[in-house]
């Protein structure tokens, strides 16, 4: 059974720097298309960022353009998101989650994942 473990949230001052991290247990990660989703609270999830199998072309939400970078380590089976100038509108539940055969036009689209993480909160705060 696949299983992804996120780590690295916490409580941040505004403006301030968080890195996520996400380690997924499969034979090899280079078939999984692998993305980031937050839940703020009362919310639905949203995407975040997502890098796409073997090419590893990465996709972000407009407001965390420039900001956040995702990438991925095929070698240690894990994808970071580090997220720079976070605002407290960015407090929420982040879940890594997996797939394989997304294609480009549902990469936003959570429905399009089939294996997720736990979650780990990150709370921007002064």
């Amino acid at each position: 059974q696949v299983q992804l473990a996120e780590s690295g949230g916490g409580l941040v001052h505004p403006g301030h720097l968080l890195i996520l991290s996400c380690t997924i247990s499969v034979d090899s990660l280079r078939s999984y298309t692998l993305g980031w989703f937050r839940q703020a609270p009362g919310k639905e999830r949203d995407f975040v960022a997502t890098t796409k199998r073997n090419s590893g072309s990465l996709y972000y939400q407009d407001s965390v353009k420039g900001r956040f970078t995702i990438s991925r380590d095929n070698a240690k089976n894990t994808v970071y998101l580090q997220m720079n100038r976070l605002n407290p509108e960015e407090t929420g539940v982040y879940y890594c989650a997996a797939g394989i055969g997304i294609i480009t036009s549902r990469l936003r689209n959570e429905a399009a994942y089939n294996l997720w993480g736990q979650g780990t909160q990150v709370t921007v705060s002064s």
